[in-house]
């Protein structure tokens, strides 16, 4: 590990490449893991595997990421607390959240309507073709009417509150507040370096990793050029939120 040298700008201590390759890619693994056993018994009573990621957010990202960030911050304050240990919380002047937030949204909103299905389709149709059915989360939506009502409510209750609030506040906290200070001495390659691995992470979607570093890129690297997390933490609660919120007429018809 190479120690705080802040004559050269670094954040915090600093994690060696290898470490940082481990704490961006574990929990992403150990998502895939829970996913990968729960999703099929899951299905038998009538859930989703939408579902089943759903309760990976409660069961396994949440607790390994907020609570990896809270050990360490006991290691370092003698208490559970995110006092240095998350970082880029600096402030910027309200209207620069106007400016920027809408700007992401959009570039989001662009990259996942409107290059991710085609991108998306070719890359399972050529790579990812062999995954069983079961794997694919559009499943939900694709075959919504063969789902009892309340097994769809309930996953899109979970869905909003999970995938749209508690699982990116967390992610953000742990990629873009922990993890990418953690590399700074990278200069620009920090935020490249993150949105890669942090991409990579989703273990459970990978033919989306050419359009999720795409829409993310740009976010990120305002973030670092910002240290300001609160602009990612915003832009992917709405991001998460907006998807789930779009399912209300195919839920509630």
């Amino acid at each position: 590990m190479v120690k705080n040298r802040s004559n050269i700008g670094f954040d915090k201590e600093q994690h060696s490449i290898e470490k940082s390759i481990i704490l961006h890619l574990l929990p992403g693994l150990l998502i895939l893991l829970f996913y990968s056993i729960t999703a099929q018994p899951l299905r038998r009573p009538g859930l989703p595997s939408l579902f089943a990621i759903l309760l990976a957010i409660l069961f396994i990202l949440i607790p390994f990421e907020l609570g990896y960030l809270f050990y360490q911050g006991k290691r370092e304050n003698d208490r559970f607390s995110l006092k240095g240990i998350v970082l880029y919380c600096e402030k910027i002047p309200t209207w620069q959240y106007f400016v920027f937030v809408p700007v992401f949204l959009g570039w989001g909103i662009f990259c996942f309507l409107f290059i991710a299905p085609p991108l998306d389709n070719y890359l399972i149709k050529t790579l990812f073709s062999w995954l069983p059915h079961w794997f694919f989360l559009d499943d939900f939506v694709k075959n919504i009417s063969q789902y009892s009502k309340s097994a769809i409510i309930v996953t899109w209750v979970l869905g909003l509150l999970l995938n749209g609030i508690g699982g990116p506040i967390v992610e953000e906290l742990y990629f873009r507040g922990y993890l990418m200070p953690r590399i700074s001495r990278l200069e620009g390659w920090a935020p490249l370096i993150n949105v890669l691995l942090f991409s990579l992470y989703h273990f459970f979607t990978p033919w989306q990793n050419p359009v999720r570093i795409l829409a993310l890129t740009p976010l990120v690297c305002v973030v670092w050029w910002k240290r300001n997390i609160y602009l990612s933490i915003l832009t992917h609660c709405i991001l998460n939120t907006g998807g789930m919120l779009i399912m209300i007429p195919l839920i509630f018809k």
